[in-house]
């Protein structure tokens, strides 16, 4: 009875639907699964209700606006997860087979290393043209997530977690420094203390950012305290901010390129720049691909090449 069970399923159930409810799964969001596969909604919404008729039982529940997992999904997604990470590793291990020839890499970063991470793999795919590369931009809390469910082959990130699941190593240098509009009152001084700074408004990132760790440390550790007038989710728009007069930022070096230092400058502040790093990760005791370790090798050999601070040549 189990058997015959099993076949029909298998049977009427595909790997694409079991990859949205995955997604569904684990966000407990149409429109975040949506997103994240490409996909419309309605699609989405008519995936998931194909695989309840087939399974026969719901595997969501609404209450309002939020959406939980019943008894029968939460097994779903506990099988699913254990189904995808199989063909995973399958298709890891025919990536290894066929050497570098051909394969599929999947590479989550935060936002401030999508500066160069982009012209890194694209010298990468150059180099081996079979190669698909899929890149993931998020802040770091979306990318801790993603290191938690084995989403992506390797991570680039700051500040790394302490955790006993997730294994780091150091890379390239990321230093923070404070920003403000070309013509602001300070940008002409040198060795600006702290204390003076701390006074000025500040746009910040969104709370769990690295960038947003890097700053309050460093004023936390000086005994002072942020003047935060705005929070914002992206580097672009702190920019916009700080050209708007909003208040000042700290940023990485990385996101300033030569169009913004027209209009923006970095304060010669005291304990600035901070010296930040990114971290190559994945979860611990993961079996690397060839092409993985490959890829990670080229980081170290090209990265630093590819990363040229716009703030030092202006």
């Amino acid at each position: 009875m189990n058997e015959s069970l099993t076949n029909k399923l298998a049977r009427r159930i595909s790997l694409r639907q079991l990859q949205v409810f995955e997604s569904v799964a684990r966000q407990l969001s149409f429109t975040r699964a949506a997103q994240e596969l490409f996909l419309s909604q309605p699609t989405v919404s008519m995936q998931i209700k194909k695989l309840e008729s087939d399974i026969g039982l719901p595997l969501t529940e609404q209450i309002g606006k939020k959406i939980s997992l019943t008894y029968t999904g939460q097994a779903l997604h506990e099988a699913t997860r254990d189904i995808l990470s199989t063909i995973s590793r399958l298709e890891m291990l025919i990536d290894d087979q066929k050497g570098l020839h051909s394969g599929q890499l999947r590479i989550a970063v935060v936002s401030t290393a999508n500066y160069f991470a982009p012209r890194l793999i694209g010298n990468f795919i150059q180099r081996y043209p079979g190669i698909n590369v899929s890149l993931e931009v998020t802040n770091r809390k979306h990318i801790l997530e993603r290191m938690s469910n084995n989403q992506d082959d390797l991570y680039l990130i700051g500040h790394p977690p302490d955790s006993s699941e997730l294994e780091f190593q150091p890379y390239l240098a990321n230093p923070m420094v404070v920003i403000a509009p070309a013509d602001h009152p300070l940008a002409k001084r040198k060795a600006i203390p702290l204390s003076v700074i701390a006074k000025e408004p500040f746009i910040i990132r969104e709370s769990g950012s690295g960038t947003r760790i890097a700053m309050e440390n460093r004023f936390n550790d000086a005994g002072q305290q942020l003047n935060v007038r705005m929070e914002l989710g992206n580097n672009e728009s702190i920019k916009q901010g700080v050209l708007g007069g909003l208040g000042l930022s700290v940023l990485s070096m990385h996101t300033l390129t030569s169009g913004d230092l027209h209009d923006l400058t970095t304060l010669d502040v005291q304990g600035f720049p901070i010296s930040w790093q990114w971290y190559i990760g994945h979860p611990r005791g993961k079996q690397l691909s060839v092409l993985t370790k490959t890829f990670i090798d080229f980081m170290y050999k090209e990265g630093p090449s590819l990363v040229v601070f716009e703030a030092d040549k202006a």
